[in-house]
């Protein structure tokens, strides 16, 4: 028996197969459906945020806070490279999943297709920018020199090994779409497991350093693009991938570039002006980026309702509107709002409440836990606004504008947080700036986002 063979033995959930009809978001209970779908994706973000968060809190307690500021300092640029990747696996998703709700197996089968091969050519082409202007890319952002090396190191191992997280993506992006949430769940907690267990490993007993949790996130990545790779593979609907029928259909490539590319410079221009907030982040030195780098490791814990319920919206509304259920779109977009703007707030307040003890689990350096704590106080009670803000985005993207959210978050994440650095980050060197400027520009975006919400008509062409 082979390696692969014996991981999907010992995965039985991966051999599974289902059938699209089972996971059809267009019939039944709106908020069960909703709720139903939501709650494995919900699980399995928190698994996947495990990749992340537990390089940080391994590297800061077996390593240094030197050895932390260099992981959470790369933060920002590979959410920059691999979110503009992700915005195609969206664009795919959508796709996918109209065709599925309006019961076209033929397009369904072309679309799944041509977003695996453009999955595959994006991941070499990623690999191969990441690998080569690493080292430029952190110089670009005035990394202090105390830490460059380690987060160079720690770059070029991830992107070496990006092709898993691309493809996992778009692979899964497939799964969802078709209402299946549930063995992405299983694959996530697979490959998270295994990701703390190695990271252990290699930190702490061979004392491989950053480049040992590089590594560990990499070969975990690779485990859950496997398992899911498998489940299309042995699928028996319209979703079941078939190597020889790789091929671009024409239109479904420039459907899903439509939905996608708008979805990946949304992602984009959000992860550029975070890339300018780091590096002025990076000018207050490397106590400051390990304690701010902390408290947005944690952060992402509280985001895990967003984008779960984002991806909720954007499939249930896609797959609706396939199958012309408009009504049953509109109810599930007041769920869906309501429901997940109530519950981050929440978990904000909980941030707030504990924050001293959450920064310290990273790091119990005083200087580190002072920065973290600060930035975390700030931003927590705002939560609600940035919820707000991205599930009007998925929305957006469901009902058929894509453009919108690009042209919102351009303006409010990326021209105005530029602007308010280059002015007043320019005349006040001050670290109460990087706390307030998320808030501020969330707040922005959320009054902008009430307009569009109002005058967004969910009909037969899915737009105003």
């Amino acid at each position: 028996m082979n390696v692969y063979s014996a991981i999907c033995d010992m995965i039985p959930f991966a051999m599974a197969k289902t059938t699209v009809n089972n996971n059809l978001l267009t019939e039944g209970d709106i908020r069960k459906k909703i709720m139903g779908f939501m709650i494995p994706i919900l699980i399995g973000q928190l698994f996947q945020q495990m990749y992340n968060t537990a390089d940080a809190l391994i590297v800061g307690n077996y390593l240094n806070a030197e050895s932390l500021a260099a992981v959470t300092s790369t933060s920002s640029l590979v959410f920059l490279i691999i979110g503009f990747c992700m915005g195609f696996s969206s664009g795919a998703g959508v796709i996918v999943a109209r065709h599925i709700g309006s019961g076209n197996e033929e397009q369904t089968t072309k679309a799944v297709h041509t977003a695996v091969l453009l999955g595959m050519i994006i991941s070499l082409v990623t690999t191969l920018f990441g690998v080569f202007f690493a080292d430029d890319l952190l110089r670009l952002m005035k990394t202090p020199a105390n830490i460059i090396g380690q987060a160079t190191l720690y770059l070029k191992i991830y992107f070496a090994g990006c092709t898993s997280v691309v493809m996992y993506n778009m692979l899964v992006g497939i799964v969802q779409a078709g209402g299946d949430s549930r063995h992405p769940l299983y694959y996530l907690i697979a490959s998270s497991l295994v990701n703390i267990a190695l990271d252990i490993l290699f930190i702490s007993k061979f004392h491989m350093g950053v480049e040992g949790a590089a590594t560990a996130t990499i070969i975990s990545q690779f485990l859950s693009m496997i398992l899911v790779l498998r489940q299309l593979l042995t699928a028996t609907d319209a979703t079941r991938l078939i190597i020889s029928k790789l091929r671009m259909d024409g239109d479904n490539l420039r459907r899903i570039i439509r939905f996608g590319f708008p979805t990946a410079m949304q992602s984009s221009v959000i992860d550029l002006s975070n890339i300018l907030i780091q590096s002025y982040i990076n000018s207050f030195g490397s106590d400051a980026v390990a304690g701010i780098g902390a408290s947005t490791r944690a952060e992402g814990f509280a985001f895990l309702f967003v984008t779960a319920f984002s991806i909720a919206a954007t499939t249930f509304i896609s797959q609706n509107i396939g199958a012309g259920k408009y009504d049953r779109a509109k109810e599930g977009i007041r769920f869906t709002l309501i429901t997940s703007i109530l519950l981050i707030e929440a978990v904000g307040v909980i941030m707030y409440l504990f924050a001293p003890h959450i920064i310290s689990a990273f790091n119990s350096s005083p200087e580190v836990i002072y920065y973290g704590v600060g930035r975390m106080r700030v931003a927590s009670l705002f939560y609600c606004l940035v919820g707000f803000s991205h599930i009007t985005s998925a929305i957006m993207r469901g009902a058929g504008r894509p453009n919108v959210p690009m042209v919102v978050m351009l303006v409010c994440w990326c021209a105005v947080r530029i602007t308010i650095l280059m002015t007043v980050g320019k005349a006040i060197h001050e670290i109460w700036l990087v706390y307030w400027i998320y808030p501020f520009t969330w707040l922005i975006s959320s009054v902008v986002y009430v307009y569009f919400l109002k005058t967004t008509r969910i009909g037969p062409e899915g737009r105003a």
